[in-house]
């Protein structure tokens, strides 16, 4: 119960960041990746800090022998750059400048009622399920 609490606390503060920061925003976010334009730098910000708390806080949680609500820490092993991520990464990037939304904002901003943030999170469940499809399949 804990758990499932603690999980339901960080996405509320999660979507409350990505509202407060204007994540949500599409034109907010094409600003920031409109670097020939008129580049709005405000989100480099939003990144800046995140990349700060994680530096400090994960140096502290690493050195712990385990998380607090779980048996062990989940890190990934892989180290590699293959054609998966670079796809992968490519895509993702291309659906974010086209669109102006990543997963997390466009989840949150279906609480607004943006229609297109909908119709987006339909394309990427269908993504979702067309990639699981087609690796089940091999």
């Amino acid at each position: 119960m804990l758990k499932n609490l603690a999980v339901l606390g960080s996405g509320v503060l999660f979507g409350l960041g990505l509202i407060i920061s204007q994540m949500v925003n599409p034109k907010k976010v094409i600003g920031f990746l409109d670097i020939t334009g008129n580049w709005d730098p405000s989100l480099a910000f939003v990144m800046l800090g995140a990349l700060v708390i994680l530096g400090v806080t994960q140096h502290f949680i690493l050195k712990k022998p385990k998380p607090l609500l779980a048996a062990q820490f989940h890190q990934s092993t892989k180290k590699d750059i293959d054609t998966r991520l670079i796809v992968g990464a490519s895509l993702f990037g291309l659906g974010w400048g086209l669109a102006g939304y990543c997963p997390g904002p466009a989840l949150v901003s279906i609480a607004y009622g943006q229609l297109e943030a909908g119709l987006f999170c339909l394309a990427m469940f269908a993504g979702m399920w067309f990639f699981s499809w087609l690796h089940a399949s091999k």
